[in-house]
């Protein structure tokens, strides 16, 4: 190989490792799940390493403080767990007490940070919130998902920014077509936070038909489709004599005459007449 391409060759070289790290320069670093911070109520075990006199086993006060040996009184509600361990090992240090301690924060229960789930789910009640990211999927998926008398109307109530919320959320909406799409329904959970699942929209069929009784409203669900979810009129039913009950606004009821392809609406009652021929 000549001297002269021997030198390309290194050049072209060096030029393609530049452009690597240029590009590694410039790729974004990924995001760091952000941490449970820590509230009142929460349980946590405290250890610094080669002092075990200074192990402690403890519950957060409701004003976020713990008692800690040699530091007394130490807020870390609101913290994380790393921001709450450098705090008491800062604290060991400044005050001559260890001189390099090295603090291990353990979170034994959490208690601090909750949000509650009510209404129609599989298992409702309190969980705890054990990220800063967690969503409101995460938060139904702890109480088992929505049970088979729950609708796609959700309700959360909270608090943000010192100001009370009340958001209602179309579930199918969350789970869009593509993650991007459904993300800005799927809402961060914070402290405090009341998940309410209303039951289904619920229709009733009854008189001349197969299946006679309460069903599952879907959406947009015809006539015809109601019927047809009832297996449909006997022998002995008709057409024309569907009638359908409707409460008004008011609270009256209408017995109204619908086409097959009209609408049906939450609470509607089908009554299906016996054919006099």
């Amino acid at each position: 190989m000549s001297f002269s391409r021997l030198i390309l060759v290194v050049a072209m070289g060096l030029g393609a490792v530049g452009a690597q790290a240029q590009t590694a320069a410039t790729k974004p670093a990924p995001t760091a799940t952000a941490e449970y911070r820590l509230g009142a109520g929460d349980v946590i075990r405290v250890l610094v390493y080669q002092n075990p006199d200074l192990t402690l086993e403890t519950r957060v006060s409701e004003t976020g403080v713990i008692s800690f040996p040699l530091l007394g009184n130490v807020r870390i509600g609101g913290l994380g767990v790393s921001a709450a361990e450098k705090l008491i090992a800062d604290g060991l240090k400044n005050g001559n007490f260890v001189k390099s301690p090295q603090v291990t924060l353990t979170l034994l229960q959490i208690k601090g940070n909750q949000a509650s789930v009510l209404g129609q789910v599989n298992r409702p009640g309190r969980y705890p919130i054990e990220t800063a990211d967690m969503r409101l999927t995460d938060l139904l998926a702890n109480a088992g998902g929505v049970a088979t008398t729950g609708g796609d109307q959700l309700v959360l109530t909270g608090m943000r920014g010192g100001k009370p919320i009340r958001m209602e959320i179309d579930l199918p909406s969350v789970f869009g077509p593509s993650a991007e799409q459904g993300r800005p329904n799927d809402v961060l959970i914070q402290n405090g936070d009341v998940l309410w699942v209303d039951r289904a929209p619920m229709v009733y069929i009854y008189g001349e038909v197969q299946r006679p009784g309460p069903m599952r409203l879907e959406r947009g669900m015809t006539l015809m489709q109601v019927l047809a979810a009832g297996g449909g009129l006997n022998q002995r039913g008709t057409e024309r004599g569907i009638r359908v009950h409707r409460k008004s606004a008011e609270g009256k009821v209408q017995v109204i005459q619908p086409g097959m392809d009209d609408s049906v609406r939450d609470g509607d009652v089908v009554y299906v007449k016996e054919s006099l021929f």
